[in-house]
């Protein structure tokens, strides 16, 4: 099995990871973003110099793209498939490698069945099912939950006079919620947040061997855990949640339930966490955006979608291309890959004025690509805006002398950025703060 595992690190992580770093240092911003974990490096500026370049690039690994109209086209047309391990275009030997070492013990949410890596009619199938979490009427209820445990974690904060808002607030609402959404009890919650933590490196590509190790090791318990509650949801009484009835109407098979449960665990959890806490840092950072919110707390909402936009939790995705297609003056061949640069897209000054500014009230905020666009956009996109204005909101008329005591901690990672750690000081609390 540790054969195996190492061969598919190879294969998936360490051919590219040595071939990025080949790149960077001749120049390709791309390889430098893909190449800079744990690091810390500020990702615009490389954005930037790839939209100097025009609207779609080739380099050496990929097509890429920052341009907004481009990576929306992109996202709608389907002439483009998702891009699974097994569909990127490698060299030789390494797709049959790939394809070899699969390791259908591990509810790894960026491999097949996972929906977020299948085309139609799967993806199709898997949505139809995993939607009954986020109807309308389930996201009501759930919008009521997140004001609850929302105020129940500000209760625990105000205890806590110099916490760090990473593990202490912005990891523990949506881990509650999502657990709620799986069905899963309280104590289960530790066991989520490692499985996120350990699981989100996956999102890159370049990961060192370690890290890959830990990720899979911590996946292949999470796939015990939740095929073990998978199986007690098929034998007994629906519960009262949509994943309890989907486990026992036996739509899907135990890999389609835990594949896609971590992919909900990844995709509902760790973004959220990054909306959070990227949201904490641009407020503080920008003190006359957060009095305007103080003076007028109906702009909540715009302030959610320009903290979206302004630093985006998720910051790329890839499509690849099921036919040739032109676009924007190139022809794409069918096989090839186009790297997506969603954050790069909501920088477009062709579409914001002055991008780099960040200012709650800009009018069109809500065109982002941050939860991305088309058949794949972000299922539950609307579950993360009300935790993030719910949580920001309470936050910050709690402890309006909220203030940073030490620089926040990057996560290192190149897809999911946000911050590992975020120590404050809380100051005086507002008692009357907590409002609907």
């Amino acid at each position: 099995m540790g054969v195996g595992l190492w061969a598919r690190w190879v294969a998936m992580h360490g051919a590219v990871r040595a071939f990025m770093k080949i790149q960077g240092l001749r120049g390709d911003p791309l390889a430098r973003l893909i190449a800079s974990h744990g690091r810390g490096i500020d990702p615009y500026p490389l954005m930037e110099e790839i939209r100097m370049r025009g609207p779609l690039v080739r380099t050496p690994f990929t097509w890429v793209s920052v341009d907004h109209r481009l990576c929306r086209e992109v996202l709608r047309d389907k002439r483009f498939g998702v891009t699974a391990p097994s569909t990127m275009d490698l060299p030789r030997p390494l797709p049959t490698l790939i394809s070899r070492t699969d390791d259908e013990g591990v509810a790894n949410p960026v491999e097949p069945p996972a929906m977020v890596v299948v085309d139609p009619p799967e993806h199709t199938r898997y949505r139809q099912l995993v939607a009954q979490s986020f109807t309308p009427r389930a996201i009501d209820k759930l919008s009521t939950r997140v004001a609850e445990v929302t105020e129940h974690l500000i209760e625990r904060l105000a205890d806590t006079p110099h916490p760090d808002l990473i593990a202490d607030f912005a990891s523990q609402l949506p881990m509650a919620i999502i657990a709620e959404i799986l069905g899963l009890p309280p104590d289960t919650h530790p066991r989520l947040l490692e499985w996120g933590h350990s699981g989100a490196p996956l999102l890159d590509l370049g990961i060192g061997w370690r890290t890959y190790r830990r990720a899979i090791d911590t996946l292949r318990g999470a796939d015990r855990e939740l095929r073990e509650r998978f199986h007690q949801l098929r034998a007994g009484e629906p519960g009262d949640h949509p994943f309890s009835r989907l486990a026992a109407d036996g739509s899907l098979t135990d890999r389609e339930f835990t594949a896609n449960a971590a992919l909900l665990i990844g995709a509902g959890f760790e973004t959220t966490v990054n909306l959070i806490g990227n949201g904490v840092v641009a407020l503080l950072r920008h003190p006359e955006q957060l009095e305007r919110l103080r003076t007028d707390p109906d702009l909540w909402p715009s302030a959610i979608e320009e903290i979206l936009r302004f630093d985006s939790p998720v910051q790329m995705t890839a499509r690849t291309a099921l036919c040739d297609v032109e676009m924007a003056g190139q022809r794409i061949a069918t096989g090839n890959m186009v790297a997506l640069l969603l954050a790069g897209a909501n920088r477009d000054p062709q579409v914001f004025t002055d991008p780099d500014r960040f200012d709650i009230t800009r009018p069109n905020a809500r065109d982002h690509v941050a939860f991305a666009s088309g058949v794949h956009a972000c299922l539950g996109a609307a579950l993360a805006r009300i935790e993030g204005t719910t949580a920001l909101r309470a936050l910050f008329e709690t402890f309006p002398g909220l203030q940073l005591t030490a620089t926040p901690q990057p996560r290192g990672l190149v897809n999911l950025r946000g911050f590992a750690r975020l120590p404050v000081k809380l100051g005086t609390r507002n008692v009357a703060s907590l409002r609907a």
